[in-house]
């Protein structure tokens, strides 16, 4: 690790701190808007959904920044995997939110299928990843559920209805987006606050509109009509 990435704080060594910063400021808010869907004791299914991929993907942003960064000169480059692997089913997760919060629209018997292929996806992803250790499959699933997934049935929604939760987590996978553009691209503002602290501070504000869309979520038992 270059030296001007690594800082020693009490005698322990620390790589990339301003990534691993950045990586335990999403997972900070992640794990904050768990505690807050956990607190407004709503139960209903896409809560319990969203809820828990904010559980998942704090729990993973954690690993990833310690692991992954301020501490790998200490494990093997396969102690990414724990962190990569609950990313993953994070992001399965926020589809079968935005799939929950769109079944309105759609027939049960489509749902019950969106559902099944939600699955498969994570299972092909998932073996890939560990049979490969390629951080690349990682990205592309989570490009994949973002940007494919939940954008297109969330956007359908607002659509269709111009939901307002449906309207901030698509300004949520917006800044998403950018954070993958300024990580595929390398876009570093400086040495120390590079591509990946700048993504990083993308997926914060990415994360906070999300959850700004599911506060604002309302369970209705209608269909709408498509």
């Amino acid at each position: 690790m270059d030296a001007i990435n690594t800082i020693h704080l009490f005698g322990l060594r620390i790589d990339e701190p301003i990534v691993t910063i950045t990586d335990l400021l999403v997972s900070a808010l992640c794990i904050f808007y768990y505690y807050k869907l956990q607190k407004s004791g709503k139960t209903e299914k896409v809560f319990t959904w969203f809820k828990y991929y904010f559980l998942l993907m704090g729990i993973a942003t954690a690993l990833g920044g310690l692991l992954g960064h301020a501490f790998l000169f200490a494990f093997s480059f396969g102690w990414k995997l724990p962190g990569w692997i609950i990313s993953m089913f994070s992001i399965m997760l926020i589809e079968r939110g935005a799939i929950e919060h769109s079944g309105m629209l759609f027939k049960e018997s489509a749902v019950k299928v969106l559902k099944v292929i939600n699955i498969l996806e994570l299972l092909t992803f998932l073996c890939l990843t560990i049979f490969t250790l390629n951080f690349f499959f990682v990205e592309f699933h989570s490009g994949y559920g973002l940007m494919f997934v939940v954008l297109s049935f969330e956007g359908y929604l607002f659509l269709k209805t111009k939901n307002p939760a449906s309207k901030n987590i698509l300004i949520g996978i917006a800044f998403a987006a950018l954070a993958a553009l300024v990580f595929m691209n390398k876009l570093s503002p400086h040495q120390w606050f590079n591509h990946l602290a700048l993504s990083h501070v993308l997926m914060a504000v990415a994360t906070f509109f999300i959850y700004k869309g599911v506060r604002k979520i309302e369970v209705k038992s209608s269909k709408v009509p498509v």
